[in-house]
């Protein structure tokens, strides 16, 4: 078993209500954002660290996506029979994941700035840490109206608080889950483990961050990579 992350999780089961009429016909991670599906989005980002797996959740409309995927060499975790949330779909992927430390990617966020996956792997420590989240000060979250889900001390290891974005990619170790018995739970459960072992981290992405959970988050996001590419 090795100590750094060899899989990618891509959490795409969601039904995307927030997104309206958009997704009544179409799975969230399929909607265009400056011509490319969010999943192609998150598959660049994803397959720029040479992972030796990907794998790609599905539940909403999950045969277009699985069509989209298909020529894409990416390992299917089917949901179909029932929907299992962020932390009982990564723990029924575990075995298409494979053992040790993975990352895992929500599809649903535009990054402009250094890849997020490779900025998380350059600073695992796993002598410390049992996850290690991305997380976006307020200021470069585009799109997102919360006041935010983390705080960090001078360490980086993280507290529940206001200040820090989760931007949806982390690497975690997913031993834990095993412990978990109900298998639908969210992340949350893992990470309020992993917070009372004082071994939950952040680092804080240097460049911008945009949501595009919701409509308005189509034309911040196409903004934000037209600005990049000026």
């Amino acid at each position: 078993m090795t100590d750094h992350p060899q899989a990618v999780m891509l959490f795409a089961a969601g039904f995307g209500t927030r997104m309206g009429d958009l997704t009544r016909t179409l799975p969230k991670p399929m909607i265009k954002v400056a011509g490319a599906p969010l999943i192609d989005h998150a598959l660049d980002l994803a397959q720029a660290v040479s992972p030796a797996r990907i794998v790609c959740n599905l539940h909403y409309l999950a045969p277009i996506l699985a069509a989209h995927l298909a020529p894409r060499d990416v390992l299917i975790s089917d949901e179909s029979q029932r929907i299992l949330d962020t932390g009982g779909g990564l723990k029924a992927a575990l075995p298409l994941l494979g053992p040790g430390p993975v990352y895992t990617m929500n599809t649903d966020a535009i990054w402009s700035g250094p890849n997020p996956l490779a900025l998380l792997g350059s600073a695992w420590n796993p002598a410390q840490m049992d996850a290690l989240l991305m997380c976006i000060p307020i200021a470069h979250a585009l799109g997102h109206d919360h006041p935010g889900d983390f705080q960090a001390d001078p360490s980086g290891r993280l507290s529940r608080g206001p200040g820090l974005v989760y931007g949806g990619v982390q690497i975690v170790k997913t031993g834990a889950l095993q412990d978990i018995s109900d298998p639908v739970f969210s992340l949350n459960v893992l990470w309020d483990q992993i917070h009372r072992d004082g071994r939950l981290y952040g680092l804080e992405y240097p460049g911008k961050w945009c949501d595009v959970g919701h409509p308005g988050g189509i034309a911040l996001a196409e903004e934000l990579i037209a600005s990049a590419d000026v």
